[in-house]
């Protein structure tokens, strides 16, 4: 499924005002260029991500990372890429809450919600809490997933070289690059 281009301008609207009260600013280049990741579901509220990459190297990237309030960030692990480990990377929570999913051993009484078309397709339930200025380091290779509490979240990542198109989902459904069509 494709996101319309009317979707992808409300949510990059709506990421900016989220990324703004946090105290983040963009410059109006940033801001029309935040990316709207709907990952083919249908559903961008309930499994989607925005986010603003403000640096992407061979050697380390730097992004925010804005969840609206239940979204949630399908179940997914950084591959090694050419005999290089995957992504390594650190979510340091901003604004809001942040329920993280890790490899581990499952915590009993988890928070988030799993989105109820997908329930299969996460496998992962060792949950980190993040809360403003709290952060967490997850290592490559390792399932993870992650969802907004009741006002959302905004996180920075810091990490390795990112390769999100090469990510590899639990859920073969999900279609990682953006496809946006023009509205009729």
């Amino acid at each position: 499924m494709t996101l319309r281009r009317s979707e992808v301008r409300k949510a990059q609207t709506r990421a900016a005002e989220m990324l703004a009260a946090a105290g983040i600013v963009l410059t109006d280049e940033e801001r029309a260029g935040i990316e709207v990741a709907g990952f083919g579901l249908g559903n961008l509220e309930e499994q989607g991500l925005e986010l603003i990459t403000y640096v992407n190297t061979d050697r380390y990237c730097a992004k925010d990372l804005v969840l609206f309030p239940g979204q949630t960030c399908p179940e997914h692990l950084h591959p090694d890429v050419d005999g290089l480990p995957g992504k390594m990377e650190t979510f340091r929570c901003r604004s809001g809450k942040v329920f993280l999913y890790v490899e581990g051993e499952a915590t009993p009484h988890t928070q988030a919600n799993v989105p109820a078309a997908s329930e299969p397709h996460y496998t992962v339930f060792h949950e980190i809490v993040l809360h403003p200025g709290e952060q967490y380091t997850i290592a490559p290779g390792t399932k993870h997933w992650f969802q907004g509490g009741p006002e959302g979240a905004v996180v920075s990542e810091f990490s390795s070289t990112s390769r999100d198109e090469l990510d590899i989902f639990t859920d073969p459904a999900i279609v990682r690059m953006p496809v946006t069509i023009e509205d009729e």
